[in-house]
């Protein structure tokens, strides 16, 4: 497929342990990997850099159309741990329309932070949001991992390269 290609996911299925909350959820934030810099001044140096000085922590959120019993179970205490999917699609298309549909799966093990119990107006309709901090992701596209990173075993990988194979060795890990 060469030329111009262009991809778009428009949606997606969240899972929790494993069970589908299809239709549950009306938002899912997964966060974003961020890396922390700090500033480097040395002498003879014209200005300032800044350097990568590691991960800073991922944070996400879902937002639900409804409260759900099931999923109240899971959300409603920051004590365990939640394996969290989501599955979404992509859409391939070319200059001869939709070409192709990937598939990108997100895996994450996450804490819940927070168990919200509702705002409520006469004739909305009530969401609740439930944001979470994650300890481990991987993502794939195709059946192939674009990321990993586990924040409890220094595993990060970039496309399968591991960017902390060094580190892990220097530490004694």
């Amino acid at each position: 497929m060469a030329g111009f290609q262009a991809h778009r996911i428009n949606n997606a299925a969240v899972y929790l342990d494993g069970n589908s909350y299809l239709a549950k959820a009306s938002e899912v934030d997964l966060g974003s990997v961020k890396t922390v810099m700090s500033d480097f001044n040395g002498l003879g140096l014209v200005g300032v850099i800044e350097l990568p000085d590691g991960l800073d922590k991922v944070e996400g959120k879902i937002v639900w159309n409804s409260l759900y019993q099931d999923a109240v179970s899971k959300i409603a205490t920051p004590f365990t741990t939640v394996s969290l999917q989501c599955r979404s699609n992509i859409d391939v298309h070319t200059s001869q329309g939709r070409v192709d549909q990937l598939p990108l799966v997100t895996l994450m093990t996450v804490a819940f932070k927070e168990y919200q119990l509702g705002s409520f107006k006469p004739r909305e309709a009530t969401t609740f949001e439930t944001p979470f901090s994650v300890t481990s992701i991987r993502q794939l596209v195709n059946g192939k991992e674009t990321l990993m990173l586990d924040y409890l075993t220094n595993i990060y990988r970039v496309d399968g390269k591991d960017q902390l194979a060094k580190y892990r060795a220097n530490i004694g890990q």
